[in-house]
């Protein structure tokens, strides 16, 4: 499957968080979003999207997964990342990572919950190591989450557009 890339403006914000709805709904059960379905799509538009680098990972027209960055002083963050469900399995979060850890300095921390067996493997299959463990107090879901970092560069994406 060919996986192209662009960067998500106010129009994609609909897609955008319905990725983020679906993945959440599918993956983790453990951790209802404390938000309404509406309150993330008004958040992703206003919020998300103007305010972190968004890629869109687009197949076949149409938007199929998405990961969101930020560079805070000297570290950056990959802050949100999803794949369509029904799509999983299929290298297009993979394809996307890569394309993400292309763009951002090093070191790159992310953050995710320990129940997340399959994102927390995915992200060490990808060198990410756990730096730190907490209960879930700081977070808005009260669940217990992990903390990875990225130190080392990886070379060899092309192909983001800017449109």
């Amino acid at each position: 499957m060919r996986v192209e890339f662009k960067y998500a403006t106010e129009a994609d914000g609909a897609r955008v968080a319905q990725l983020l709805i679906d993945a959440r709904a599918a993956f983790m059960p453990y951790a209802p979003s404390p938000h309404s379905d509406d309150e993330v799509r008004s958040w992703v538009t206003t919020f998300l999207i103007p305010t972190n680098a968004v890629i869109l990972a687009r197949a076949n027209g149409a938007t199929v997964g998405v990961v969101a960055t930020r560079q805070e002083n000297d570290r950056s963050w990959i802050t949100h990342m999803a794949v369509d469900p029904p799509c999983v399995g299929r290298g297009i979060g993979s394809t996307l990572l890569r394309c993400a850890l292309c763009l951002l300095q090093r070191p790159i921390l992310l953050y995710t919950f320990q129940a997340n067996t399959g994102a927390r493997r995915f992200y060490e299959r990808h060198g990410f190591r756990a730096i730190q463990f907490a209960d879930g107090r700081a977070n808005e879901e009260r669940c217990p989450d992990v903390l990875y970092e990225l130190a080392t560069v990886q070379r060899g994406m092309a192909g983001l557009t800017q449109e």
